[in-house]
């Protein structure tokens, strides 16, 4: 049986189920009130406050959970610390899984699937992985009714049994390098928990390499680390940081860990993508050689990579606003809604006739719509819904519309009327067109003001106090950086903000580390974190 770990619950039981609550009255006003102008154009046509969320500057975390109840991204599973991944947002991870699935054949990897269950010798194999991961490790002791000879991990990684294979798999150079991916589940014990951000278990693709040299291991982690940076810039449209991890930070196995670190809308940083050297600390563990071209027997070289659900919770937290989530076009399940209007019943059979011919135009142009012709519904609740669901763009199709042979284009990070445009041309060609350049405009767009929050909210600093006043406002904090294991330490303590990383890009010029004073080759970004 699984071990018995006691996680503190996602979800209260005496507050019911937190997800679908109806937030009070103050709340809704308050959050009506900051929705501005989107929300009264919606409500102007007739829409209700069904679906209501928390606003993001009164209760960031309170939104956060909000909308992914009202957006339909998620719910809590029934054991604590889990939650379900709902259509919409399963919807999301499909469009990560598409971009890099495609990405990691181009650089020669492989899919795969390795067992859940590990032997629990396989962990203690490798010292500090054990020491690392040992807090988090779920075991099961009982199977078939009878107590295991050896317990068993769940998955929390697969380091360790990919290098028992592995060991099986390479025996010559002729064997190298070995680069296998694959998709699965992993299952860590967190004791906080936030829906996609932190569970008992998530999803997430991990990348696992042999080779022959450390010279192309290293190679192969800056490459992983670079396909995600492109990723998270340009479809998930999250300026991202990539650099080192400092050696507190690095994952338990790893000579280096290089990461990518994503701002969220409440200014905490969250490690969004990793990418270890493992040089040869679990080679040696497990035996895992090979014959050289001179018959020389040699350890491999190893590194591994992964990229988790957790990204949904960073778009969510990047790009949402108090009218919901905002996708990026490019990752988006629905590019295009169209929302057929009508109030008399001869009008119905134009305006749905219209949408079914502006539907096939898009569609056929490899945009990805939907209409939503429901009737159970008005105009107004579907304008709402969308937004919530972070749709790009919305087109409107009423009787006039159907007679100029136009239609109402709005975007969903343009509120208001600043964002609607009327009269857009029914005519194929400039249809097409229009819808793609907005599209674009939006991605474009939505990564400009992110780079700007990002940007607007990093302080250089010079001395500890400084970093100090930076963190207490919120900020990430740069500057100079060769202090001892032992500072990193106390400046977590008294700060609760740790080296996110050492960027890749550093500016030139000497330096002086603004905690000791000695010289420092590199400058280390410092934040408080998921």
């Amino acid at each position: 049986m699984a071990s018995l770990l006691r996680l503190p619950s996602l979800l209260s039981p005496s507050k019911g189920p937190l997800l679908r609550r109806r937030l009070p009255a103050a709340r809704l006003a308050a959050s009506a009130a900051s929705r501005g102008q989107a929300s009264a154009a919606a409500e102007t046509r007739g829409g209700d406050r069904e679906g209501q969320v928390t606003p993001r500057s009164a209760d960031f975390n309170a939104w956060y959970t909000d909308v992914i109840a009202a957006a339909e991204l998620a719910d809590y599973g029934p054991v604590r610390g889990t939650m379900v991944i709902r259509p919409y947002g399963y919807a999301i991870w499909e469009a990560i899984q598409d971009y890099l699935n495609v990405k990691f054949k181009e650089t020669g990897h492989s899919n795969m699937y390795f067992p859940q269950f590990i032997p629990y010798s396989f962990i203690e194999k490798e010292a500090s992985h054990v020491e690392g991961f040992s807090p988090e490790l779920a075991l099961v002791t009982i199977g078939g009714g009878k107590e295991l000879e050896e317990k068993l991990v769940v998955r929390p990684t697969s380091e360790t049994i990919v290098n028992h294979m592995f060991t099986k798999w390479i025996h010559s150079y002729r064997d190298l390098p070995l680069m296998i991916n694959q998709w699965a589940n992993v299952t860590r014990w967190e004791m906080r928990t936030k829906p996609f951000i932190r569970t008992l278990e998530f999803l997430w693709q991990e990348g696992h390499t042999a080779h022959a040299t450390l010279e192309e291991a290293e190679k192969e982690a800056m490459q992983m680390i670079d396909v995600y940076t492109k990723f998270a810039y340009e479809h998930a449209a999250i300026p991202v940081i990539p650099g080192r991890k400092s050696k507190v930070e690095t994952f338990a196995g790893a000579n280096r860990t290089y990461t990518i670190e994503a701002m969220m809308g409440d200014k905490k940083a969250l490690q969004a993508g990793t990418s270890h050297n493992l040089g040869q600390n679990f080679s040696r563990a497990f035996g895992t050689q090979f014959m050289d071209e001179n018959g020389q027997i040699e350890h491999v070289w190893q590194t591994s990579w992964a990229i988790s659900t957790r990204f949904v919770g960073g778009i969510i937290m990047t790009h949402g606003d108090d009218a919901g989530l905002m996708l990026p076009p490019r990752i988006a399940p629905i590019q295009v809604i169209i929302v057929p209007i009508w109030k008399k019943g001869d009008e119905k059979s134009a305006v749905l006739e219209a949408v079914d011919s502006v539907q096939k135009i898009l569609k056929e142009a490899g945009i990805r719509v939907k209409v939503d012709d429901s009737e159970l519904r008005t105009p107004g609740w579907k304008f709402n819904h969308y937004e919530m669901k972070g749709v790009p763009v919305r087109i409107e199709i009423g009787p006039r519309d159907v007679t100029n042979k136009s239609v109402v284009v709005s975007r969903r990070d343009v509120p208001g009327k600043q964002g609607k445009e009327f009269g857009v041309s029914m005519e194929p060609s400039i249809l097409v067109n229009h819808i793609k350049g907005r599209l674009d405009d939006i991605q474009a767009s939505l990564l400009q003001k992110a780079i700007t929050f990002r940007d607007s909210n990093i302080v250089d600093v010079n001395s500890y106090g400084e970093l100090k006043d930076a963190i207490s406002e919120g900020k990430w904090a740069r500057g100079p950086w060769s202090a001892s294991d032992a500072d990193e330490l106390k400046v977590k303590e008294e700060t609760s903000a740790t080296i996110r990383c050492y960027p890749f890009e550093q500016p030139e010029g000497t330096k002086k580390c603004f905690m000791t004073g000695n010289p420092a080759e590199e400058v280390a970004i410092f934040a408080k974190s998921y």
